[in-house]
């Protein structure tokens, strides 16, 4: 089933949807719905510069996770002097505008309205800037960082709010909307490599026939018992095989042992998922439960629900099994996708992944003072820009054991350190043009970082 197309709509019929857009999203910010986006700060790297350039921000765009990438801004965030706030995204966590999150009180859950969220708190934590420090209109230089959907975010907020940042950082940035997405299981076999690859097929296959016979025993052996329709539990399986999360080698390594000894294949694998992607990696079982997910209660496992209905209107990524030569289960097809989204949020729900690439631009994103990195192994680098240019870098680590924006267990870390040399001199670079367009004026500097 194709996905529905602005192509063939009056041009009237555009300018009405975009316009309508823009009142939603002014009327959202000063109704009774009206959300307070929670953020966090690190300033103790914070410095006032006397030379008019203005205090450096890093805005992390985010859902929120006081993670690694958090903490690695603070790396950045020292070598240039500068402050983090990270805002969390609009329904997220604490930030939900209602107490029941219905498919209609969801109809301002997108990244348009979130980048507008982004560029009001923008102009408000400016604002509170100045106050505080007794600074009139002066304007910090601000620079966009996030990771993933979040880095598209930030790629997309550079894009759209040129004037209100000096660059951006998107790692593993999901830029392009992809309805289905063959390539991404592609990439795991590649990065898996061929002993693997081939066991994970074996293993695909023992599932399929064992959830034909005694599908109760096999769910019981992963740990997934509460998983009462078939395809959810496989898409657990295909997740955990991912490779997305730089695991190659503790995934592979005991599967391809137990390969050469005879082992159980079965068994080796229900206990790297039950010990290692349930267990030490932290994947919820309950995220693939269609159960869960169609739960409208504001709470703490909320964002499994909110990033479907986002997969679900905006961007798909449906993860789909190749014709040939597939990881995953060939019954996680384009069906099983629009069918989730049609039992957790109703009929008419439909990612419309064509306007979401012709309002960003997709790889063609035409925007400037972008960095893109991705890992080499990483399936997410598909829906990414990974060819360069001058305007908008593009780096492609050619490392093993690197995940989707994390490089913590790469054994390539001359590789990874290169890169971030280079993203230091995008900054540094981008911060000096800034800076000669007048940012800060006479006033003292105050330096800031954003993350998406």
């Amino acid at each position: 089933m194709g996905t529905f197309s602005v192509f063939g709509y009056p041009l009237a019929h555009l300018l009405l949807f975009l316009s309508f857009f823009l009142a939603e999203s002014r009327d959202f910010l000063s109704d009774q719905h009206r959300g307070n986006n929670a953020y966090l700060t690190r300033d103790e790297h914070w410095t006032i510069v006397n030379s008019g350039n203005g205090f450096m921000n890093f805005l992390i765009t985010t859902k929120f996770r006081r993670g690694q990438y958090f903490l690695k801004s603070v790396v950045l965030a020292k070598k240039f002097g500068a402050a983090i706030v990270s805002l969390e995204h609009r329904y997220y966590g604490k930030s939900s505008p209602f107490k029941q999150l219905t498919t209609n009180n969801l109809r301002f859950l997108s990244s348009k309205q979130a980048l507008f969220d982004l560029a009001v708190f923008r102009q408000y934590y400016q604002e509170y800037l100045n106050a505080k420090y007794n600074i009139s209109e002066a304007e910090n230089p601000w620079f966009v960082f996030g990771v993933s959907y979040s880095g598209a975010l930030s790629a997309w907020f550079r894009l759209k709010f040129p004037h209100l940042t000096c660059g951006s950082l998107a790692s593993s940035g999901v830029v392009l909307a992809i309805y289905n997405f063959p390539e991404f299981d592609q990439q795991v076999g590649d990065s898996a490599g061929a002993e693997c690859k081939a066991v994970l097929q074996e293993i695909t296959n023992l599932v399929d026939e064992k959830l034909q016979s005694d599908g109760k025993s096999v769910k019981e052996l992963f740990g997934a018992a509460k998983l009462k329709n078939d395809n959810d539990f496989l898409y657990l399986l295909a997740d955990a095989a991912a490779i997305a999360y730089g695991n190659p080698d503790v995934l592979c390594s005991p599967l391809v042992d137990a390969k050469k000894n005879g082992s159980n294949l079965l068994e080796v694998y229900a206990n790297y998922v039950r010990n290692y992607y349930l267990g030490k990696f932290g994947a919820s079982l309950e995220s693939y439960d269609q159960q869960h997910l169609k739960n409208i209660t504001p709470g703490e496992n909320s964002a499994d629900r909110l990033w479907w209905f986002q997969v679900c209107t905006e961007v798909a990524y449906f993860q789909v099994a190749p014709k040939n030569d597939t990881v995953r289960s060939p019954n996680i097809d384009t069906r099983y996708h629009l069918d989730l989204c049609k039992n957790i949020f109703g009929e008419g729900v439909y990612p419309d992944v064509e306007m979401t690439n012709i309002y960003y631009g997709g790889t063609r994103i035409a925007g400037s003072k972008i960095v893109f990195t991705n890992g080499s192994q990483d399936p997410w680098r598909h829906a990414s820009k990974q060819k360069s240019s001058e305007d908008l870098p593009s780096y492609l680590i050619k490392c093993h054991n690197c995940g989707h924006g994390n490089a913590e267990k790469c054994t390539s870390s001359e590789a990874v350190q290169k890169v971030r040399q280079q993203i230091i001199q995008h900054i540094d670079l981008w911060l000096s043009q800034c800076q000669a367009s007048g940012s800060g004026d006479d006033e003292p500097a105050l330096r800031m970082t954003a993350s998406s």
